[in-house]
């Protein structure tokens, strides 16, 4: 069947009063009144009680994943490979419960209640892995330091164990990206000096990470490195519960985006819709079906304006004959903005795989960089540095670097290309896999250097442990490029619909990135530890070749930048409609906190 070239205003607008495609009730209301009643709300003084909280729960999270890896080869007695693997597992479904964050932020709790309700699991499990560290598993008193060696422990001992570390995954994995948005929130796009602040906001929002995992990976981990282990977990149940404190403070202030409903529904129709119409033309963009006026078919969004890419969408907005005299089906013909919000996903997420080998990168820190750094000379003097403590030098390059992007790049390259941010998002990126090819390259060649200083006999280096500096402080330099970038490009060019979930694609790279290092690391055993031969990342690092394995990484990365350029150059962006939706806000004590 054809399609028919009529306007909605003609055959469809008796019928629009009918339609309802899942949630096209958006109250939409007087512009000046809506920028009158939110003035008071939200703004740089509510998102830095966010960007506080961010901190404190990062300071928390870190506090007991940056020495996991050691924790399971001293207390539990886990071999170096095996360690390495269930550390990449459990910081992949850390950032893989973004999405379920996400997923109920935007569809049904909203950002605030998402928000609240992750950071009580995540004391919860901060709770649970106290206990269980004191009550089970670290006896006799002080073990765990890599001297004294820990008593087998039970089973329950080790299955409590895992059900803490996992629900500390499942608070702060929801709760991360849902706060990121939540503080994105704060600004209103329509006032155009708060548009430029909320631009600004994620680099001050990983800022606030850093800071928070810095108390972490120095002070904390020195004394987790000692067999303080329980000290250290219940340091950061204290930062926990003082996050979740402050983040109730600005509860009456923030400013609230209702959450639009299950966008999966909106998407599935897209596909169900154009695929029903299979054998039509696509109608001219101008006669593709949309909501009349300032209302759209998705729950407080802006309408999204027609693209051209994938164009074999464009038929489920395509208005047939038995759309106008049949039933009405949403099953069927569904609006441009709905068209678009799945195009927007589909656009989105080949850019989104080219940076899962990226954070196959970031993720050797709280790995191999840990047990290389373990097996090198720590000592100045009587004082023993702990291996995990030297991604603090990658936390100061963070912080460091995001203040030379700022305030250097962004004045000199925005005068170059006419950009006031500067770099956009896909360029931040693309810097970002260079320096992590460095880093790779780095971590590589400290490996080569350290097993020509191998002790005979020992299973250290006489190498000093700050060679590894370099490849740290050229990981710390590459998120700024890279993860800051993401956070802001997802989250801009999602739309309104589903900002966390944008917002949540930047974790849920981490987490497919820790999987395919996983694999990797099985992989290559499998390859190269065959007969004799010990194989890359054997128990004992000084038989191996790790470095190998670091400059595979690297070449993965430079293969995985060829095609991020190509995608990049491709890439179009959103494009949004000038008027933007009403944003309905919620009190904290209506409907929203209602549903818990």
């Amino acid at each position: 069947m054809g399609s028919l070239n009529f306007t909605n205003e003609t055959a469809l607008k008796d019928r629009e009063d009918n339609c309802n495609f899942g949630d096209a009730d958006v109250v939409t209301k007087n512009f000046n009144q809506k920028e009158e009643k939110v003035t008071s709300t939200g703004g740089w003084k509510y998102t830095c009680i966010l960007l506080a909280n961010q901190g404190l729960a990062t300071l928390a999270f870190f506090g007991v994943g940056v020495n996991l890896v050691l924790f399971l080869t001293r207390v539990l007695n886990q071999e170096n490979a095996t360690a390495a693997n269930n550390v990449s597992k459990w910081t992949g479904t850390v950032y893989l419960f973004s999405l379920v964050g996400a997923f109920l932020s935007d569809s049904y709790w909203g950002r605030y209640l998402t928000c609240a309700i992750f950071q009580i699991i995540l004391v919860v499990g901060l709770v649970l892995l106290s206990l269980t560290s004191w009550l089970f598993l670290i006896k006799p008193n002080g073990c765990g330091d890599g001297k004294m060696d820990c008593m087998p422990t039970s089973p329950i001992g080790i299955a409590i164990f895992y059900l803490s570390i996992y629900l500390v995954a499942l608070g702060y994995g929801g709760h991360q990206p849902t706060l990121a948005t939540f503080g994105a929130d704060q600004f209103d796009e329509a006032n155009p000096k708060q548009k430029k602040s909320k631009a600004a906001f994620f680099a001050y929002f990983y800022f606030a990470l850093n800071v928070g995992s810095l108390f972490s990976n120095t002070i904390l981990v020195y004394y987790e490195d000692n067999g303080m282990w329980t000290l250290g977990f219940l340091v950061s149940l204290g930062s926990a519960i003082v996050g979740l404190l402050s983040f109730f403070i600005g509860t009456p202030k923030y400013r609230y985006v209702q959450p639009s409903g299950n966008p999966l529904p909106r998407v599935a129709q897209v596909f169900v819709a154009a695929t029903k119409k299979w054998d039509i033309v696509p109608a001219n963009p101008n006669d593709l079906y949309e909501l009349e006026g300032p209302e759209s078919a998705i729950k407080g969004s802006r309408k999204i304006l027609h693209s051209s890419e994938f164009e074999f969408l464009d038929k489920a907005a395509t208005v047939t004959q038995n759309d106008v005299y049949g039933p009405k089906n949403p099953w069927r013909l569904c609006t441009v903005t709905q068209v678009e919000e799945a195009k927007c996903v589909m656009k989105m997420l080949p850019i989104w795989l080219c940076t899962i080998i990226y954070s196959v990168v970031f993720t050797q820190m709280a790995s191999l960089f840990v047990e290389q750094g373990d097996v090198m000379k720590t000592k100045l003097g009587e004082f023993h540095l702990p291996a995990a403590s030297m991604s603090a030098f990658d936390i100061c390059s963070v912080l460091i670097c995001t203040g030379l992007y700022s305030q250097i790049l962004v004045p000199f390259v925005g005068k170059l290309s006419g950009n006031p941010k500067g770099l956009t998002g896909l360029q931040r990126m693309g810097v970002g896999l260079i320096i992590g090819m460095l880093a790779m390259l780095a971590a590589g060649a400290t490996e080569i250097q350290r097993l020509k200083y191998v002790i005979p006999g020992e299973k250290s280096s006489s190498l000093s442990i700050f060679w590894q500096i370099p490849q740290y402080v050229l990981v710390g330099a590459s998120e700024v490029f890279m993860y800051v970038g993401q956070l802001e490009f997802f989250n801009e060019q999602a739309p309104d619909g589903i900002k966390s979930f944008g917002s949540s694609l930047c974790m849920a790279s981490i987490s497919l990135g820790n999987y395919v290092s996983s694999m990797l690391v099985n992989m290559v055993m499998r390859i190269t530890a065959k007969g004799n031969n010990p194989g890359w990342i054997p128990n004992n690092l000084n038989t191996g070749h790790m470095d190998r394995f670091y400059f595979l990484i690297a070449v993965l990365t430079a293969f995985d930048f060829v095609i991020y350029l190509f995608l990049a150059k491709w890439y179009k962006g959103i494009n949004l409609e000038d008027s933007e939706a009403e944003i309905q806000k919620e009190g904290p004590g209506n409907e929203l906190l209602n549903k818990v």
